[in-house]
């Protein structure tokens, strides 16, 4: 448990300088800046009368899951081909707060997942809907952290492995779907896939390390594609699936540490996504979980770097704990915005990389001990030891033959 908060008086000297320039973001940014030092000033106040502060309201944000599991609002209706995206989030949170729901539920979820899986292979965002590498990624995900044997033999690995293969470009790039647009999402998805599954083989991801690295622009972080800009989101996906594939030394790490440490916003805590953009609750996972790959990476020359966390972990637990929380659970972008699953999942999920950091020291607790999340894996956020036991089990189970006739 740590108890030490950042000095209102401190944070409030770091504000933006626009240094005599005045455009619309760096209004955007004074503006966020205003209200975040507001919530800061009253909760510090707050804080000097109850030392348990801050607290993780746990029972409110497990219920609004929950709840969601089972029903969602009409709001959600945009997200109908997103529908294993949904379970996946709602599950994965769920289990970084420590509270699952019961095995009925996990078992009914397992049959709704299987009426998405396409005979030709992969997951689509629904019943009935073409496979696309995205909700697969969020259907094997999800079927992991279940971890039962029905959930992991309802993945029919054998037309899996061909959906992949149909994705695949020459180059190594991979396409969201068939006949879609190539970016480094397909690429990061289909590598954590078969590698959950024990589908993966060297020559279904010939040169996609080499791909991915292409992406790599001037600023250190990587883009969607070749050209782009580097964006919080890709640089997580292009730096996990090099770390998946084991060809890290291919990028420029230095480049990408440099970026990356400085998406870290000085006021809010949080991560922004992009340089001169707004901090963003969900970059707490896009941004904070590259930090613990870099670690690691390093470590395989230098030893001490697996115990070392690269980015101030205790402001960001001060963000999302004093900032994000809707009152009535879920948690959120930044203050002002409405409570919803994705970002209850990824800020969550940003919280626990903010606490275990490497996971090679004591967690780094803000707040009383109950703020505690459960850990996880940063190359596939989900629990380590869930994704031990899925390519365990896979390893054991390899996908029947089946009848060419």
């Amino acid at each position: 448990m740590e108890n030490h908060i950042r000095c209102f008086a401190d944070i409030s000297k770091q504000v933006f300088n626009d240094e005599g320039v005045i455009t619309s973001s760096s209004l955007e940014q004074k503006c966020v800046e205003n209200v975040i030092l507001k919530i800061y000033k009253q909760f510090e106040q707050k804080a000097s009368i109850d030392p348990d502060l801050p607290k993780l309201n746990k029972s409110a944000h497990a219920k609004f899951l929950k709840n969601a599991l089972i029903s969602l609002s009409q709001s959600y209706t945009c997200l109908d081909a997103s529908r294993p995206w949904l379970i996946y989030w709602i599950l994965h949170a769920l289990w970084a707060l420590k509270d699952m729901p019961d095995a009925e539920i996990l078992s009914h979820t397992v049959s709704f997942l299987s009426h998405c899986q396409h005979k030709d292979g992969g997951y689509g965002g629904g019943p009935g809907q073409y496979s696309h590498l995205g909700t697969t990624y969020a259907a094997v995900n999800a079927l992991s952290i279940i971890g039962t044997e029905e959930a992991y033999d309802s993945i029919d690995r054998s037309s899996l492995q061909k959906f992949l293969w149909t994705v695949r470009e020459v180059d190594g790039s991979f396409a969201l779907h068939r006949g879609g647009e190539q970016d480094i999402r397909g690429a990061y998805c289909a590598v954590s896939i078969a590698k959950l599954t024990n589908t993966f083989t060297e020559a279904l991801f010939d040169k996609t390390a080499e791909w991915i690295v292409s992406c790599q622009t001037y600023e250190g972080g990587f883009a969607g594609c070749p050209g782009m800009e580097a964006h919080g989101g890709y640089a997580y996906c292009g730096i996990a699936a090099l770390g998946l594939l084991n060809r890290t030394k291919l990028c420029d790490m230095d480049a990408l540490l440099r970026w990356c440490v400085n998406r870290q916003t000085t006021v809010e805590g949080g991560f922004q996504g992009r340089t001169n953009k707004l901090v963003d609750g969900c970059y707490s996972f896009w941004q904070g979980a590259t930090f613990p790959i870099i670690s690691a990476i390093l470590a395989q020359d230098h030893k001490e770097m697996i115990e070392t966390v690269l980015f101030n972990q205790g402001a960001l637990q001060e963000y999302i704990i004093v900032c994000c929380q809707a009152p009535d659970g879920g948690l959120i972008d930044k203050p002002g915005k409405p409570r919803d699953i994705y970002h209850t999942c990824y800020t969550l999920s940003g919280l626990s990389v903010a606490q275990h950091g490497t996971g090679a020291n004591d967690p780094y607790v803000v707040g009383t001990p109950n703020n505690e999340l459960n850990r996880i894996h940063p190359l596939h956020n989900i629990a380590p030891h869930l994704a031990y036991n899925a390519l365990h089990y896979f390893i054991r189970h390899p996908p029947p033959v089946k009848d060419k006739n």
